[in-house]
């Protein structure tokens, strides 16, 4: 995921959005799903980069048979398992690697 600064730098794409910003003037920009608030070059770099988050949330949604707005409301609500005491074994990684190795 990428946000590249094109058009003479007074336009801001993403690689995996649609979404851009274009430069309104004095530093100041502009999102495409956020009218009418004027951000600054890295607030807009921001905002672009969450548009690509929000792609890559809509691709696990995919395999989960949501939507990527289910995904996030879902996901949003604080976890009510308890949680299990830490040990000392092997971290997540190691223990998801055998998982998928099955």
């Amino acid at each position: 995921m990428a946000v590249h600064v094109d058009g003479g730098g007074s336009l801001m794409l993403s690689d995996k959005s649609a979404h851009q910003a274009r430069l309104a003037g004095d530093d100041v920009w502009t999102v495409s799903f956020l009218p009418g608030r004027m951000l600054s070059a890295d607030q807009a770099v921001a905002a672009l980069r969450a548009a690509e988050e929000l792609v890559a949330i809509g691709e696990y949604g995919l395999e989960l048979g949501l939507t990527a707005l289910e995904l996030v409301g879902l996901a949003a609500f604080e976890c009510t398992w308890p949680t299990p005491a830490l040990s000392r074994g092997p971290g997540i990684r190691a223990r998801l690697g055998r998982i998928g190795s099955r």
